[in-house]
């Protein structure tokens, strides 16, 4: 409990911190979650008025509710509600929804996320809210697994990923994969939550926040819509959304969409593939119980982009990829041995009732099952490679060369089950509320090496010819099976006072995370695991000064589990036989202690103001090293980080049809410890890189956004610009990549209704306007990129590698309801 401990002091010296950013801001408490439930529960209550958007508009309303969370007039205008779930209503062009959480949050509604390319996806659509650097290195959004989204300088492993309240990203490695929730037609919102999440979210990883994403309410009345976007790299992509309306009598409505997309790499050669699946059904029933059943399924195949080190990169540019020929100079190199392919379905049934006596229930069961593969080109020698500590050869492969050219194939399967439970009770000014999250986790991951056919090409992609050794066995690095169980418990009590003006909140969750994991290769250690308790306290107020202006303060904490099974396992190189990397023995979480307080104005301009501290121990980085050709997921243990900032956020209502945003982040990130590192010179010592003080690695000091909307109902257009600041690479900061602008860009016009067809339109965006290729981001952190000599002992250099941000591209869309 030291650490709650320490929590408990950080709050209490928050008047201080204020006083150092903002004097002037009194102290206040605000809780979010509950807020957000119970206008949830208002916006289902309300009356279906007679009106074009109270046909349309279900969803709209419960999100006009939970943005006035109880503290503004809930209305519903007159405006028509497209079949694409525009209204025009949000600042900031549908960039800024009223927020009341007592803590920094941004969000965007379907007013931006429908002028947006189809194919993006919400990790890019949020690249302009405060604090977000997305790498992407593609333009259209597509190459969902080769991203790197940051907030505040968090990785996307260590933002929770949360879908119609499921979580998203797979435990362990927590790789979000955005795309492969929803259609961005069925987007009805995206919210993120800048630092810990909510005390009732099923996640443990969120210590940078948590980015939620809730799909499109289905229509009560029958009808759909139709999307045909085709573009740049031979992009084709048809969207087709099936509306049910109220089924009979029985209150249950619902719709079921289906994509398929079809496109090039733009770079080097290969091309990606998608099919997808929504479903959701709801019912409501009384005047507050709700109950909803969704369905995502999506099917990905596409191929790994070579990231490039900054050698490379100036030297070939956006040319440095893998060979288009088999046999080249690198054999290994041949794109299609760097295949990847990712199914996932995800399963869900929300519900929330209200009963007498202020009493409530909200219980989220979920299933998630995810299979697929992960391809890497190598070489290896037929009498001379290694299974484990022992000698695998000859091995069995026909022909008579030494060298035998092979494919390094990851196959996975994941499941995943859960159940989110928390049952309130509201009596005068407090509510109180308590629950439980289980989750269970089972993965399967074995490699193994297939040869290539003589022509090149690759027998199985799924690895079912795998090479065998003299003796039988297959050839492979790590045969590795993994469970996890999470167990968590949660309170909240929230005391209102002042005709609702002051909300007070105390939280606290306890996590257990318990993980057992085996290896099935010769000569490693069988079964490892980790078991680990974490208290976790949270603190919240607000208070609203006027009907229009609001302060909050917090203080929260947050922990994460390392971010892969390769933590836990123990590899020896097929090639010598000797150990390459021993399973950790002592694996210390990530935890964060953070402090915020901030400024909120609604109106005409909406203005959101923060001011945040964090503090981490055992800070995890995610990196990407290569085993045998394959991209591997490895976790760092950084030390400790201080990070302080302030981040703004500026959005207008629609004057004269244009609504303007701006938002910015100014952020000093260093690391707060000398990192360890090992030698190169035959010593087999340890040393102590010089890193305290330094930099933090992916972490810009500046990163700013401004963008511009215009919509007249019929002629609409956006733009959007974003900066983002230097980056260092490595911990010793001698390797850096310089900042960058990108600018968005869209343009649409929208017909009148014409027989079966509403509002029929057509839209034109353009990406990455006059790039033609850029470094956006580091793939593989490096403790330093120059040998260095520390206390007479010399440190090699190794380069980091980076992620190639995509140059243009322009994506044309048809659309239509009915």
């Amino acid at each position: 409990m030291s650490r709650s401990l320490a929590l408990l002091l950080s709050v209490s010296s928050l008047a201080s911190f204020g006083g150092l950013y903002c004097s002037g801001i009194g102290t206040a408490w605000a809780e979010t979650d509950q807020s957000t439930q119970v206008a949830k529960r208002q916006a289902r209550a309300l009356p279906r008025k007679n009106s074009v958007a109270s046909k349309t508009g279900t969803a709209e309303r419960r999100a006009t509710a939970v943005e006035s969370a109880g503290t503004e007039e809930v209305g519903v205008t007159g405006h028509v509600t497209l079949s694409n779930g525009v209204t025009n209503r949000t600042p900031g062009g549908g960039m800024m929804p009223p927020q009341t959480i007592a803590k920094s949050r941004s969000g965007l509604t379907r007013d931006y996320i429908a002028k947006q390319s189809p194919t993006s996806n919400p990790a890019a659509l949020v690249a302009s809210l405060p604090g977000v650097v997305y790498a992407g290195n593609d333009p259209l959004g597509t190459n969902d697994d080769q991203q790197g989204l940051t907030v505040r300088g968090l990785n996307q492993q260590e933002i929770g990923f949360l879908f119609e309240g499921i979580p998203a990203a797979a435990p362990v490695y927590l790789l979000p994969y955005t795309s492969a929730a929803a259609d961005n037609e069925n987007i009805q919102s995206l919210t993120l939550t800048q630092g810990s999440p909510d005390t009732r979210s099923p996640l443990y990883n969120a210590v940078g926040g948590e980015l939620s994403e809730t799909m499109h309410d289905p229509s009560h009345h029958f009808g759909g819509l139709i999307d045909a976007s085709y573009g740049s790299f031979s992009l084709r992509r048809h969207f087709i959304r099936v509306e049910t309306g109220e089924i009979g009598k029985t209150g249950v409505r619902g719709f079921v969409s289906f994509s398929h997309r079809v496109a090039d790499e733009w770079r080097g050669v290969g091309g990606t593939q998608r099919y997808h699946v929504d479903m959701k059904f709801v019912k409501d029933w009384g005047r507050d119980n709700h109950a909803a059943f969704v369905m995502s399924y999506n099917d990905a195949q596409q191929y790994y982009l070579r990231a490039p080190t900054k050698a490379q990169w100036e030297a070939q540019g956006v040319n440095f990829n893998y060979n288009d020929t088999p046999f080249g100079s690198s054999p290994g190199n041949y794109y299609k041995y760097y295949e990847n392919r990712m199914k996932k379905f995800i399963l869900g049934a929300p519900i929330n009732m209200k009963f007498d006596h202020g009493l409530a229930l909200d219980v989220t069961p979920y299933f998630t099952y995810s299979w697929g593969y992960d391809n890497g080109g190598t070489t290896l020698d037929r009498n001379n490679s290694y299974l484990g500590p022992n000698p695998a050869g000859p091995l069995q492969v026909p022909g008579t060369n030494n060298t035998i050219i092979a494919d390094s194939i990851d196959t996975y399967t994941l499941a995943y089950s859960g159940i989110n439970a928390a049952l309130s009770w509201t009596r005068g000014h407090n509510t109180v509320t308590g629950g439980a999250w289980y989750s269970y986790f089972d993965q399967s991951e074995p490699q193994n090496y297939q040869a290539v056919n003589p022509d090149g090409s690759v027998p199985s992609m799924w690895g079912n010819n795998p090479i065998l050794t003299a003796n039988g066995s297959v050839l492979r690095t790590y045969d590795i099976h993994l469970i996890q169980q999470t167990n968590a418990l949660f309170i909240n009590d929230t005391y209102k006072a002042f005709h609702d003006r002051l909300t007070l909140t105390a939280g606290f969750k306890e996590v257990m995370v318990t993980r057992s994991q085996t290896n099935n290769v010769p000569g490693v250690t069988y079964a490892t695991g980790q078991s680990v308790a974490e208290p976790l306290p949270q603190f919240m107020a607000s208070f609203k000064i006027t009907p229009n202006d609001q302060i909050y303060i917090n203080g929260t904490s947050s922990f994460r589990m390392p971010a892969s099974i390769m933590t836990y396992a123990d590899r020896y190189s097929i090639s010598s036989g000797k150990l390459s990397t021993r399973h950790a023995t002592k694996i210390n979480p990530e935890f964060a202690i953070g402090e915020e307080i901030g400024y909120r104005h609604t109106g005409f301009a909406n203005v959101s103001v923060s001011l945040f501290n964090y503090n981490f121990t055992h800070r995890q980085l995610s990196t990407t090293t290569y085993q045998g050709g394959l991209p591997v997921s490895e976790s760092i243990d950084a030390g400790g980080q201080t990070m302080r900032g302030v981040q703004l956020e500026v959005g207008l209502r629609r004057w004269h049809h244009f609504s303007p945003y701006v938002s910015g982040q100014y952020e000093h990130a260093t690391i707060d410890n000398n990192l360890s590192a090992g030698t190169s010179d035959g010593s087999n010592t340890t040393v102590a890189l010089p890193t305290k003080g330094k930099r933090a690695v992916n972490t810009p000091e500046f990163t700013a956004a401004i963008g511009l909307n215009y919509d007249d109902g019929s002629i609409f257009a956006g733009f959007n610009m974003n900066y983002i600041g230097k980056q260092y690479s490595t911990f010793m900061n001698d390797e850096s990549i310089p900042s960058y602008e990108t600018f968005n860009a869209n343009i649409g016009y929208r017909f009148k209704n014409m027989w079966l067809a509403k509002h029929p339109q057509i839209q034109l965006n353009l990406l990455n306007i006059a790039n033609s290729g850029y470094l956006s981001g580091t793939s593989s952190i490096k403790t330093n990129a120059r040998s260095m000599v520390v206390n007479g002992h010399t440190v090699a250099g190794s380069a980091p590698q980076y992620y190639v941000g995509g140059g243009f591209a322009g994506v044309l869309s048809f659309s239509t309801g009915f």
